[in-house]
């Protein structure tokens, strides 16, 4: 099955807590793994940041909700016991349990009430039962924000000029590291006057070897043939290193090909483009930053 969204957790954490014991986050996760049966795949996914697995994420936060609503204790760091009012919960036998039963419990109420605050939408909204932890939530509404940027980023691409789009792969691969400094790009690029090859550029900034571009602002997918092009005019070069830039896509045939190589051929599509200009502020600005932190355990460490 597919992993659970964190409310289904609460129950099952309540039930493991449920001898009185302490217990420990990682020991809880393997056994609600189990519980869901859960394959090592399921167990593997990450959130769309990369940076936590989604189980457990969702495990932390099921533990964090039951804790507000007075449910289970905290004892220590990534350890919790079941309470008075968990064992209560538990004697009712209910078949499942959701947000909207923790807010019968007037702390869970509060804590709401204090992380919306007084300005937000009230208790009772849709938007408190989402099935999504408020890190996924964050991460979710980030990546379709992303999403949307690189549309625009494309769309915006498409309607520059040839020389503007020329400008546009400087100042990428030169905040990228490549080309040594902007002026010694912008003199290499475009220099080129062979077939296949749109310019030259410094892998890095002492120029110990060179790399060269082939840049297209097309609107239909590369193919086989224009690499072919592109390999030719590098054997031509004695080059073993070449970059192949579009603002489209490449086809499978394109993309097997450049894989059998024995040089190294990068193949950038538009959708990695437009990731790369996001990732390095090229033609994009900060609106608003926001910070998500964490307890620094290091600090609290005699």
């Amino acid at each position: 099955m597919a992993v659970p969204d964190f409310q289904s957790i609460f129950l099952p954490m309540l039930k493991i807590a449920s001898d009185k014991d302490e217990h420990s986050l990682t020991d809880a996760r393997e056994e609600l793994a189990a519980v869901f049966q859960l394959t090592d795949e399921e167990l593997k996914e990450v959130l769309p940041s990369g940076r936590q697995k989604v189980f457990v994420n969702r495990v932390a936060w099921a533990k964090v909700y039951l804790t507000k609503a007075g449910l289970l204790e905290h004892t220590k760091r990534a350890h919790f016991r079941i309470t008075a009012d968990g064992l209560r919960l538990l004697e009712r036998k209910p078949n499942q349990l959701k947000i909207k039963d923790l807010k019968e419990y007037p702390a869970f109420r509060e804590f709401r009430r204090s992380d919306r605050g007084s300005e937000q939408r009230p208790a009772d909204s849709e938007t408190l039962d989402s099935p999504e932890t408020p890190l996924e939530s964050i991460e979710t509404a980030y990546s379709t924000l992303r999403s949307e940027l690189k549309d625009e980023l494309n769309a915006s691409i498409m309607g520059c000029t040839p020389s503007f789009f020329e400008n546009l792969v400087l100042d990428l691969l030169t905040s990228m590291g490549y080309g040594g400094s902007r002026k010694d790009a912008a003199e290499a690029v475009g220099k080129s006057g062979d077939e296949g090859i749109d310019g030259i550029i410094k892998e890095d900034r002492l120029g110990l070897d060179a790399v060269y571009i082939q840049a297209k602002r097309w609107e239909g997918s590369v193919g086989r043939p224009e690499l072919q092009k592109f390999v030719g005019a590098l054997k031509g070069q004695r080059a073993d290193k070449g970059i192949f830039i579009t603002t489209s896509s490449f086809t499978k045939n394109a993309v097997d090909y450049v894989a059998g190589l024995d040089m190294r051929v990068v193949l950038i599509d538009g959708d990695k483009l437009t990731e790369y200009m996001i990732d390095h502020g090229v033609g994009v600005s900060v609106v608003d930053r926001y910070e998500i932190k964490k307890i620094d355990m290091d600090y609290f460490t005699d």
